[in-house]
């Protein structure tokens, strides 16, 4: 947690710049990672069919390959999110950010919380790549929330992360907080879900959050008010 603003030259290396309609077509995520590559941000995020294409555009580039699974409700059995993840990871994926089943959540389930995620932790460090927790905390009591931070940690997850955009809510600093807290110095925290200008972006990693999940990445770098949810 830092006191300092991030300087917006530097807040690009935050964001997953991210496209996940899944009406959106070849040409909307070949904008995307063209974009990715001019302001280079840390990734690009996007549904499991667009992954090859995506590590195919940012060969060579910089940019990381994000996918999300289990997206966006999560209520997929364990063993199916972890054939998803491994596929993508094979297509090029070198980040997965995985949904946990939200009723083991709101239940205080921990146990099945761990076996959730460490089916997905163990299918994506196999390939080497990085895994990110969604919590969806507009869902989850703080109770609930610490709850699902400890599962992600217990599981050997590498970052935690605030929503889908898809369910309602998003990041607020707040929560943001709270996951850093919980999870301490060591795991990545992303805000995901709302954050639309440089001030949230900054007001995020303030609270402690290292990694920004947003469609408004260009806006969000220019210093202007994005208009997307996510």
């Amino acid at each position: 947690m830092s006191n300092e603003a991030v300087a917006p030259a530097n807040i690009a290396s935050y964001i997953d710049h991210t496209l996940l309609k899944p009406e959106a077509s070849e040409a909307d995520v070949l904008k995307v990672c063209a974009e990715a590559v001019e302001y280079k941000f840390k990734s690009v995020c996007v549904n499991p069919v667009w992954v090859k294409t995506v590590t195919k555009a940012l060969k060579g580039s910089g940019v990381l390959t994000c996918s999300v699974i289990g997206f966006p409700l999560g209520a997929t059995p364990s063993d199916v999110k972890a054939f998803e993840a491994r596929g993508a990871v094979l297509d090029g994926a070198d980040e997965i950010d995985m949904v946990i089943n939200m009723a083991s959540a709101r239940a205080n389930d921990k146990g099945a919380l761990v076996d959730d995620i460490r089916a997905v932790s163990e299918a994506v460090h196999a390939g080497e790549a990085i895994l990110k927790v969604i919590i969806e905390t507009s869902m989850l009591t703080d109770e609930q929330k610490v709850i699902a931070c400890e599962a992600s940690v217990e599981a050997g997850a590498d970052f935690v992360k605030t929503s889908t955009g898809f369910n309602g809510g998003g990041a607020t600093v707040e929560d943001v907080a709270l996951m850093r807290k919980t999870v301490g110095p060591d795991l990545g925290v992303k805000a995901s879900g709302g954050v639309r200008s440089l001030a949230d972006a900054q007001a995020m990693i303030a609270a402690g959050a290292t990694r920004i999940g947003a469609s408004s990445g260009i806006a969000i770098v220019k210093g202007e008010q994005g208009s997307s949810a996510y």
